[in-house]
């Protein structure tokens, strides 16, 4: 299972997702863009920035609700830990 952060190309938005299949939820994001019905496609969110391996659907679920009962500063800075420079996250080639 995996919790997960996206962001748009202005990073001023910031969603938190979990899944347990982050190539094919990544996907289906991005094939919603624009999609005004849904947060992501609204806001074009759809840049992997962050993201952690959980051992199991409950615990990825529990962390999920935690991420997004913080405020945009800490999860900034998490994502900071993580990534430094916020660059985007390509599964395939992502050395972090």
């Amino acid at each position: 299972m995996y919790v997960y952060i996206l962001t748009n190309t202005s990073r001023t938005v910031l969603y938190i997702g979990v899944t347990n299949d982050l190539p094919r939820r990544l996907y289906e994001h991005s094939a919603g863009r624009g999609d005004t019905s849904k947060f992501t496609g609204r806001y074009q969110a759809e840049l992997l920035v962050y993201f952690e391996i959980s051992p199991d659907p409950t615990r990825a679920i529990a962390r999920g609700k935690v991420l997004k009962g913080w405020s945009r500063a800490k999860k900034n800075a998490l994502i900071q830990a993580f990534n430094p420079t916020w660059q985007v996250i390509d599964l395939e080639t992502w050395e972090g």
